[in-house]
């Protein structure tokens, strides 16, 4: 049993090994200590600095300096050099950014403690944190709630997402009148952004008499009215 558990592990390593070395490869080529070699050495150690991690990528994503590197996009950057998927990228950038401005007090006290990935919160977990922190179906007290079982109950983030679900539906449910204006407020929202687009792509493609695309500007403002 012992020599199968081995073989198995083995089996698995070199995978990890491939992943690691392809990374270290690259920091080979690139000057030690630059913002671009801080990147693939965060991404080496990804599962012990998250936050690490989301910060410089925040920064590379913030100021385009994939650019400057060889690469058009921010997507083929992560794809290409880093090696994870957008989606992980993205939860990394707004779990960072949103520690950054609504919670950094953890940040500093995560650096200062020097903690380790067992008393870090996942980035899942601080992505789901976000959420609650920005729907407007809950208050200040329902945030407290969720920011104790993130920080210092440890709880997982898929238990987390859970109870944010259930509450809100619970919420919606308590007031209908309220959740049907919100649905009105968000549908308008989204009109006004295609009408914004469409116009810009109109206009500067001529497609449209003056007069016309006169009348949907003025479209335009009386939704902005609306919605003010």
């Amino acid at each position: 049993m012992e020599r199968y558990i081995e073989r198995k592990n083995e089996a698995f390593e070199p995978a990890k090994t491939k992943s690691i070395r392809g990374i270290e490869e690259k920091m080979s080529g690139i000057a030690a200590g630059s913002i671009r070699y801080q990147v693939l050495e965060s991404a080496r150690d990804f599962k012990n600095s998250w936050i690490g991690l989301g910060r410089l990528l925040y920064a590379v994503w913030k100021d385009k300096l994939y650019r400057g590197w060889g690469f058009l996009t921010f997507d083929a950057y992560i794809k290409q050099e880093i090696g994870i998927k957008k989606m992980t990228a993205m939860k990394l950038l707004r779990s960072y950014y949103f520690l950054e401005q609504q919670e950094p007090q953890y940040l500093k006290a995560s650096a200062a403690q020097d903690r380790d990935v067992a008393t870090i919160a996942a980035y899942e977990s601080i992505d789901v944190l976000r959420l609650a922190k920005n729907k407007s179906e809950l208050g200040q007290e329902d945030y407290a709630h969720f920011k104790q079982a993130v920080f210092e109950k440890g709880k997982d983030f898929r238990e987390v997402r859970k109870e944010l679900t259930a509450l809100i539906r619970e919420r919606k449910e308590a007031n209908p009148q309220e959740a049907l204006e919100l649905r009105r407020m968000n549908t308008v929202k989204r009109l006004l952004g295609t009408l914004r687009s469409l116009r810009q792509e109109i206009e500067v493609a001529k497609l449209m008499p003056h007069a016309l695309i006169k009348e949907t500007a003025e479209l335009i403002r009386k939704i902005e009215d609306e919605i003010s």
